[in-house]
């Protein structure tokens, strides 16, 4: 039998690989005392290469996230360049950060899904008429 393989587009491969090395050289060199509580989840390249959007998530004050987003804008210049140097690419993508809120509307969710089951099990308090 034929061995099956995932058909990966080099946007797809370019993501994973932009998504590993970001982590690392944000870890290794952001000038942050918090830089390790920033987690790089996802990263979309368009088509043509040119942008990537960085998704983070960051665990810490919401005052501190606001700092982190700023050093990440204001570092994507020499993140981009670093980027550029382990990559052999025709053009490196500019970077764009967004915060990921997927984390915050997954737990929000999960909290609700949890109050709705416990009302669910509780005993029902059934008035007649």
């Amino acid at each position: 039998m034929p061995k099956q393989t995932k058909n990966y587009s080099r946007a797809d491969r370019l993501s994973q690989q932009l998504q590993r090395d970001t982590a690392q050289l944000i870890r290794a060199e952001l000038d942050h005392p918090k830089a390790s509580l920033i987690t790089i989840t996802d990263v979309e390249v368009t088509r043509d290469y040119s942008h990537a959007k960085i998704f983070y998530t960051f665990l810490g004050t919401p005052e501190d996230a606001a700092d982190v987003a700023a050093k990440l804008e204001a570092a994507k210049g020499f993140i981009r360049s670093q980027l550029a140097k382990g990559l052999s690419l025709f053009k490196m993508p500019e970077l764009h950060f967004e915060y990921d809120h997927s984390v915050e509307r997954g737990m929000a969710l999960d909290s609700l899904i949890q109050k709705a089951t416990s009302l669910s099990s509780a005993p029902d308090d059934q008035h007649e008429d």
